[in-house]
């Protein structure tokens, strides 16, 4: 998106440019990559947040990943556009295949503990909190919610 637009406008615009897109990608259902984090605080508290375009759901962050780029690479950028957050470190938990926007989806999802407060975008992200792992806001989005299953199962929910 055009990040010279103000705040506001950038906001008005997502929702129209994100209906656009998911609707060629349901037309196309080419294959697509993608990437999410599960980022923790110091105190294990899951940070999950609200965009201002699609499902009003809590999800994770991240996002598309380049044609040239590395998911690990997309996973940073991702996470610090729309947070402000630059992650020390960050293991990759694994792959996950899913459907988004009726296309084949190929997740990689990472894992890592954030030092600093998040600091929404404004743009793309209007709202981002930490949660504890055993008590999770609702609604939350069907593939936040299985790539959760994924974290899970590699015991670092820590309950």
């Amino acid at each position: 998106m055009i990040h010279w637009l103000p705040a506001w406008l950038h906001r008005l615009l997502l929702p129209v440019a994100h209906a656009v897109r998911h609707r060629w990608r349901k037309l196309r259902g080419a294959p697509l990559r993608g990437c999410a984090v599960v980022i923790t605080n110091l105190s294990g508290d899951v940070l999950l947040l609200r965009h201002s375009y699609g499902p009003e759901v809590w999800s994770l962050p991240g996002g598309g990943i380049g044609a040239q780029e590395e998911p690990e690479a997309a996973a940073r950028r991702e996470v610090m556009e729309e947070l402000g957050l630059e992650l020390a470190t960050m293991e990759l938990l694994g792959r996950s295949e899913e459907t988004v926007s009726g296309s084949p989806h190929t997740a990689f999802l990472f894992t890592s503990v954030a030092t600093s407060r998040p600091v929404p975008d404004g743009r793309e992200v209007v709202e981002a909190r930490f949660f504890p792992s055993h008590s999770l806001p609702e609604p939350l989005g069907r593939v936040t919610r299985a790539r959760f299953g994924i974290w899970r199962l590699r015991g670092l929910s820590g309950g």
